[in-house]
């Protein structure tokens, strides 16, 4: 028996997030601050520990700490919508890993952690004051997540297994997660995550895409990086070939999202300011999935994306509040 657009058997409903178990480390600085990094800004940049000292005795008052990394914003968030969920990742045996776990249940997502001796991974997100984040991963244990430990079981009566594109820096891991999804059923959502990310990749990127991927979702700056297009149209049209939908996210501009050849142009929600954007493609990737998941149109998924990537840009950090819930509720 099969469910809405994505033809899933009625009673394969979870939704399984897989990535970097990290604590996100949020800091208010202006642009210069990124400007005297040398680095650009939007971006992913990796750090090892001494890096992520170094970058925090820079910043110019203490950081906000909350659970994070982007699959598992994405499990949290269906989870928050009801949805069953489930994040695989590694962590430390510290107090950061104690606190992203409690984190997850606290949430309604069922936890797959495994445990390394490593300290849990951090990243620090820089908010400068147009409400953009700058990212510096120090991945820690979630970089001891092993090929090994990901299998089929993980996935076991998953709908869908949704995978962050920070993954491709360890291309063993992420095949063995492609593999296992498949072997378990599961059809595979993956996000393009940074533009770093898929300049550094493209050539195996291309190559999983069109082999192994059922939901290919990217903004604007990755999906140039992915297919040359600056263009919406033209670029999504190159994202759709070899998937069942490609989503293009456009930030104030709304979605464009396509599905067997069609095209839907979905609304952004809101006026378009921005408290801060951590989270907010890990969030709208929570609304479409789950949207897609329990039957509902492309448009209606498309919107109830829209709304949750909306609630969570109106406040700081990944994490939405219960009037934001409240709200993006009323759309289901």
């Amino acid at each position: 028996m099969s469910m809405g657009i994505l033809n899933l058997d009625k009673n394969r409903k979870t939704i399984v997030g897989v990535g970097s178990a990290l604590v996100d480390l949020l800091a208010f600085e202006p642009d210069a601050f990124i400007e005297s990094l040398g680095v650009q800004k939007g971006g992913m940049q990796l750090v090892d520990s001494s890096g992520m000292d170094t970058l925090i005795s820079k910043i110019q008052s203490p950081p906000v700490i909350v659970p994070g990394g982007s699959a598992c914003n994405t499990a949290i968030g269906v989870g928050r919508l009801g949805g069953r969920a489930r994040f695989v990742g590694k962590l430390g045996r510290d107090h950061f890993g104690e606190m992203f776990a409690a984190g997850l249940k606290d949430s309604g997502v069922e936890p797959v952690l495994f445990v390394s001796e490593r300290p849990t991974g951090r990243v620090l997100s820089v908010v400068t004051p147009d409400a953009q984040r700058s990212m510096f991963t120090f991945l820690g244990a979630a970089a001891e997540l092993s090929p090994d430990e990901v299998t089929p079981d993980c996935f076991q009566d998953a709908a869908v297994v949704h995978v962050e594109g920070y993954l491709l820096y360890s291309r063993e891991l992420i095949s063995a997660v492609l593999s296992s999804a498949r072997e378990a059923g599961a059809l595979v959502s993956l996000d393009l995550a940074s533009f770093n990310v898929v300049n550094e990749n493209k050539d195996f990127l291309q190559e999983i895409i069109q082999e192994q991927v059922d939901i290919l979702i990217a903004n604007q700056d990755e999906a140039k990086a992915y297919t040359g297009h600056e263009d919406g149209d033209n670029a999504l049209k190159t994202l759709s070939e070899g998937v069942e939908i490609a989503a293009l996210k456009l930030g104030p501009g709304g979605s464009l999202i396509s599905h067997q050849g069609r095209k839907t142009v979905v609304k952004a929600m809101g006026t378009g300011y921005a408290v801060d954007t951590t989270g907010a493609g890990d969030l709208w990737a929570s609304g479409f999935l789950y949207g897609l998941v329990s039957g509902f149109s492309v448009e209606k998924s498309g919107a109830l994306a829209s709304a949750c990537g909306y609630e969570v840009c109106q406040v700081v950090g990944a994490g939405i509040p219960e009037k934001g819930w409240r709200c993006i509720r009323k759309l289901l």
